[in-house]
């Protein structure tokens, strides 16, 4: 790796490493800032090489450019860092302070001393060049200024990489115009459009689309965070003229149907949240979104690519449509060379996104949160089920799947029954008996639960299908007289937000279940460490999104994550698929219905019947 021009600027920066004042021997600490995440990483140089992490901070491995072993220029090592936060590095006990940390001490008031190429090495994607020293600084000031001016207009302290977000929202916004802020789950992206909102309130008014069910979590968060904020929700038909201050909030089904009205007014900032909402850019809400005219488009989501490379297109399309060219263009230049194997096509794909897309993980910046625990459990068929299983296959053999669209149509029509008999065969049978002893997964789930009310440990239980979500609330009632709210999409605004309210409370109830869709995004369920998937839903980013309900900031136990697959039934071809997708990898893969509507009949029948040889 080069870093300068010139070889006896290399060799100065070398010199700059090696040579630590005050210490003969060659060893010395470093700063590098992460501008990610508005932190420092300290790291020790010693006998040529880095050496053990201070002992200041968290301690974690990081990518960084340094010195070669021959000392003839830089590489990207990994070399184990310190992590503290900005007004902590003049409070670090360091040994031997190298010139790195001087230098950013100096320039957090002045301009005067120079910036070593290791306090600002941080690699790009390509691993050939580093952030610059003047970019470096110029992002530093800026998030320190960001960070005085939040802590006057929000009633929260925001971590240094949450303030960096709205620092980063307003750069990436006066450059470009949007943005697409793509933190996993539970780091606060709500939180950080808020102080983005607030900062811009006496422009003119401003709009945040989003769920219809987290309409009221925006209003509440608002309402908590930035009380100078006047907040109203809209629900279609004529709007008044909003002024400065103001925040219009609501959802997608009303931006479908009533987009047009919205286009008459003329927004500061129009924020999409749960942007994946909008992943279909010829669906009528994706083209209302992008009739919107704001001076500012942020596009919020915990999942900028669910199945296809495209999807990612469409946000950035919605927020920055001349950087990227049309979607013909997109798939061209990235989503067929990835989806072939490219790697440099993924390279060049990240690297023109990243001055538009930010996009970090917990284990980057949220050290503090206690690890997931993924439990994968596997439910035996009862002899009910397993006749009621085959019957129902024979059936749908013996009728045919036909072809084109009318066989997706039937596959997902048997796909889901078989599913339902999996849960439970009354959904099927509609009879009347008794729900204990029939389905294994069951009485697999009655049994964690169980256990849970006996430890006081709140449970959340997914499903995809209201039905089971019924039938899970009754037979809890029944089973250990509990009350068991079902948060679904047939719960009004008002009582979703009550049922939210009275389960994070410390007197609130054991178990709470909840609709895949309906309760799988936006929501902060802290109170609860432990997660059960009822059913498999054909996308691990879904299930990934829900589970995030409880591992969040806020939480303070490990997070136990449980998930019921039957055995031998169409569920494990759902669990083999989940196998195969993860983060970027799943932009190639189709939903799971297209996926079997694609095989013939008899790989078809062979995927959904049950293997009994086992």
């Amino acid at each position: 790796m080069t870093i300068s021009p010139a070889g006896t600027e290399v060799r100065a920066a070398i010199d700059a490493v090696v040579a630590g004042p005050g210490s003969p021997t060659g060893a010395a600490s470093h700063a590098t800032y992460l501008h990610d995440r508005h932190m420092f990483a300290l790291w020790n140089w010693a006998d040529g090489a880095p050496g053990a992490a201070p002992p200041v901070g968290d301690v974690e491995t990081l990518a960084l450019a340094v010195p070669t072993p021959d000392l003839s220029g830089f590489a990207v090592l990994d070399v184990p860092c310190a992590l503290v936060e900005p007004d902590r590095l003049a409070h670090a006990c360091l040994d031997s302070p190298g010139q790195s940390v001087d230098a950013w001490l100096t320039l957090s008031t002045a301009d005067e001393s120079p910036l070593p190429i290791v306090g600002h090495a941080i690699p790009d994607v390509t691993g050939v060049a580093v952030t610059s020293a003047g970019h470096a600084v110029a992002v530093f000031r800026h998030t320190c200024a960001v960070a005085t001016e939040l802590r006057t207009v929000l009633t929260a302290e925001l971590r240094p990489y949450q303030v960096r977000g709205v620092s980063w929202l307003r750069e990436t916004v006066d450059a470009h115009g949007g943005a697409v802020l793509a933190d996993e789950m539970g780091l606060g992206k709500t939180l950080q459009a808020i102080g983005f909102l607030v900062g811009r309130a006496d422009e003119g008014p401003q709009i945040v689309v989003c769920p219809t069910s987290l309409i009221g979590n925006w209003a509440h968060e608002i309402a908590r965070f930035a009380p100078a904020l006047r907040t109203s929700i809209w629900r279609g038909g004529p709007m008044e003229t909003p002024d400065a201050g103001a925040v219009v909030l609501t959802g997608y089904p009303t931006l479908r149907v009533h987009g047009g009205r919205m286009t008459e007014h003329d927004w500061v900032t129009a924020v999409f949240d749960e942007a994946q909402a909008l992943k279909n850019p010829r669906t009528r809400v994706s083209k209302a979104a992008r009739a919107v005219v704001a001076d500012a488009k942020i596009a919020l989501t915990g999942t900028p690519v669910e199945n296809r490379l495209e999807e990612l297109w469409a946000l950035l399309d919605l927020v920055a449509p001349q950087l990227f060219g049309n979607r013909t263009q997109f798939r061209r230049r990235f989503t067929r060379p990835i989806t072939s194997g490219s790697l440099d096509a993924a390279t060049r794909l990240h690297k023109a996104i990243e001055p538009v897309v930010l996009m970090r993980k917990k284990s980057q910046v949220a050290g503090t949160l206690p690890p997931k625990i993924h439990t994968d459990l596997v439910c035996d068929l009862t002899e009910e089920q397993q006749h009621l299983y085959d019957r129902l296959l024979e059936k749908a053999i013996d009728d045919g799947f036909g072809t084109g669209a009318q066989r997706q149509a039937r596959i997902l029509a048997t796909v889901t029954a078989l599913k339902q008999v999996c849960n439970h065969p009354i959904l099927v049978t509609e009879d009347s008996g008794d729900l204990p002893g029939r389905s294994g997964k069951f009485d697999l789930c009655t049994d964690i639960v169980a256990t849970n009310i006996d430890t006081d440990s709140p449970t959340l239980v997914f499903t995809q299908y209201r039905q089971t979500g019924e039938l899970l609330v009754r037979h809890f009632d029944e089973q250990f007289h509990v009350g068991v709210p079902f948060f679904h999409g047939g719960v009004d605004q008002e009582e979703r937000a009550e049922i939210v309210r009275h389960f994070q409370a410390d007197d609130g109830p054991t178990v709470m279940v909840l609709s895949l869709r309906a309760g799988g995004t936006g929501l902060t369920l802290t109170r609860a460490a432990d997660v059960v998937h009822f059913d498999r839903w054909w996308n691990p980013a879904v299930e990934a999104q829900a589970s995030d309900r409880v591992h969040r900031i806020g939480q303070t136990r490990t997070v136990t994550v449980t998930t019921l697959t039957t055995r031998t039934t169409v569920e494990e071809h759902i669990a083999a698929m989940h196998s195969r997708k993860s983060a970027l990898s799943d932009i190639a893969d189709m939903s799971g219905v297209a996926e079997l509507a694609r095989l013939d009949d008899d790989r078809l029948v062979e995927t959904l019947r049950r293997k009994r040889a086992r």
